[in-house]
């Protein structure tokens, strides 16, 4: 199969993989296993053939209600579709706004940071804790010759948040996620010309991308608070999302190659 970071689509703008990146290890992620994109309500007919063909079977769809019921997923054929709405309406089950936790965790101040502090409140937030867990799980039962797909509406907050974690999990550094988080604005202009750059000119375009100013700051909302809360994304994982260290290790030996 080919390595395209972009998979161009009738319906979605921003549907495109996640393999590729390198990690603190040498390690890649493995190609052709894990996609992220925007909405999947407009799916064409090819659409469907394109992601039948990829071997895609497992749709988790991160949206509220609201969205699912005004735009609902176009499933294609052998895909289990996974609902897992990852925003939580519930302010106690934020535990970012409890100050013993934040002060018992050494959590960061993110003050100057809006986009960021969302993302360090929805990572801390029980409800969403137990969405992300969802997709791990899928992803760790996931058999070896299929792929699975997460996705909100455009494919850029929530998407994003899942997409940290999962890259966090496979050791990727924190510029290379802040880095994938920002294509999505990037691509958003290629997609509407429908002229998409080839995944060589993507990876140069990345390389330039400046992550230390406006919204390269936001995804360190969720890095830098399970650096200074946890210590390190193992531990994260384990106390927060509810895994194992075997769990762990399993993903990685999954997704890393």
């Amino acid at each position: 199969m080919t390595h395209d970071r972009i998979v161009a689509l009738d319906g979605p703008l921003n549907f495109r993989d996640i393999g590729g990146y390198k990690n603190n290890q040498g390690q890649s992620v493995k190609w052709n296993k894990i996609y992220r994109s925007d909405s999947l309500s407009s799916l064409s007919y090819k659409d469907k053939i394109t992601l039948t063909k990829l071997r895609i079977t497992v749709d988790c769809d991160l949206r509220s209600n609201y969205e699912k019921n005004s735009a609902p997923d176009v499933l294609w054929d052998h895909v289990k579709y996974v609902d897992a709405p990852l925003y939580s309406n519930d302010l106690n089950e934020d535990k970012a706004n409890n100050k013993l936790f934040r002060f018992f965790h050494h959590l960061p101040d993110l003050k100057d940071n809006f986009i960021g502090q969302i993302y360090q409140r929805a990572i801390l937030n029980t409800h969403s804790q137990e969405e992300f867990a969802k997709i791990f799980a899928e992803l760790l039962e996931l058999p070896e010759d299929e792929a699975l797909v997460y996705h909100c509406s455009a494919g850029k907050d929530r998407t994003g948040m899942t997409s940290a974690l999962i890259l966090m999990a496979l050791g990727v550094d924190d510029d290379t996620i802040a880095r994938d988080y920002l294509l999505t604005n990037t691509l958003y202009d290629f997609a509407l010309a429908k002229n998409f750059p080839s995944t060589d000119e993507i990876s140069s375009m990345i390389a330039k991308m400046n992550v230390t100013k406006g919204e390269g700051t936001a995804i360190h909302g969720i890095t830098d608070t399970i650096r200074a809360g946890w210590g390190n994304f193992d531990s994260f994982f384990k106390k927060e999302l509810g895994f194992s260290q075997s769990d762990l290790n399993q993903f990685r030996q999954m997704y890393l190659e």
